[in-house]
């Protein structure tokens, strides 16, 4: 298994192309999801990795904002996005022929550990990463290149949390693909009325017990991505639970590449103390007990 910290991962096999639009549809309120076409990051892309992505010929925004792959469809690339700032204000209004200069894929990704049972917890547009690992944890799907061999989990679960239930997106997507979907709204408008972490309480009390039988393979494993506050909170639940946990920081980035170390984290060291990782580079995926919250 590839260290994240691999030179594979680093900026200079990214690859920095001109694309141009094959589909940019709404998903649900404020949120998009924008179709290009790109064989290379296509063929390269693993779950969890990102690409910096800005409007092709245009100067205002000057610089790239970052996007998690959510699918890759053929020789075409997704990512979806929330419509918040000038650069997405303004792509939501891109139409198919219309060019993005993207350039990536960028960051670790999640590594294919093994578990019997994979639960995905999300808030507001920290689903996006997720649509890909559950394809490779459900086996319809293989990414990177050469095809990396994911790991299978008899279970997928995917607890997803947000606002109200306007903001939902690509809820039929996982449900497609057979993932245990549960849904929290702060409104009660779907689902559970109340906290995301509250459905991840209840899918650990209701699995771990079970999990204690012999597995040839670790029998839980957490992955998040979201608001800061949310992905702490459940940091600790796993921490308190003893489950294997990873988080995707959408840390704000303005190069992308590890030049400019505007996207620093608080991470801890092997000597107890606590060091600076750019999220682009060394993240965006980092061990849960790793971070300084």
């Amino acid at each position: 298994m590839t260290s994240p910290l691999h030179a594979q991962y680093y900026a200079d096999s990214a690859v920095q192309q001109t694309v141009e639009i094959v589909e940019n549809v709404r998903l649900a309120r404020e949120t998009y999801r924008v179709r290009f076409r790109s064989p290379e990051i296509a063929r390269r892309i693993l779950p969890g990795q990102f690409l910096m992505l800005r409007l092709a010929e245009l100067n205002d925004p000057l610089i790239g904002r970052p996007l998690a792959m959510y699918d890759v469809v053929g020789e075409c690339v997704d990512v979806v996005y929330l419509v918040k700032g000038k650069l997405t204000s303004r792509l939501h209004q891109f139409r198919p022929g219309q060019r993005l200069d993207v350039w990536g894929p960028l960051g670790n990704g999640f590594l294919p550990h093994a578990t019997d049972h994979l639960v995905m917890v999300a808030g507001g547009i920290g689903q996006t990463p997720f649509l890909a690992l559950a394809k490779e944890y459900l086996g319809h799907q293989q990414f990177g290149a050469p095809p990396r061999q994911g790991r299978r989990a008899k279970r997928v679960t995917f607890c997803y949390g947000a606002r109200t239930a306007e903001y939902l997106a690509g809820v039929e997507d996982f449900q497609r693909l057979g993932v245990e979907l549960k849904i929290a709204t702060d409104d009660g408008s779907r689902g559970h009325h109340g906290l995301v972490t509250d459905l991840l309480r209840e899918v650990l009390k209701e699995t771990l017990p079970q999990s204690r039988a012999p597995s040839p393979q670790p029998p839980l494993r957490i992955v998040c991505c979201g608001p800061e506050l949310m992905m702490e909170a459940v940091a600790k639940i796993a921490a308190q639970t003893n489950v294997p946990c990873e988080v995707s920081l959408e840390t704000p980035m303005a190069c992308g590449i590890g030049i400019c170390f505007t996207c620093v984290a608080k991470v801890h060291t092997a000597d107890g103390q606590w060091d600076y990782k750019r999220t682009c580079v060394e993240g965006p995926v980092f061990d849960a007990t790793a971070i300084e919250w």
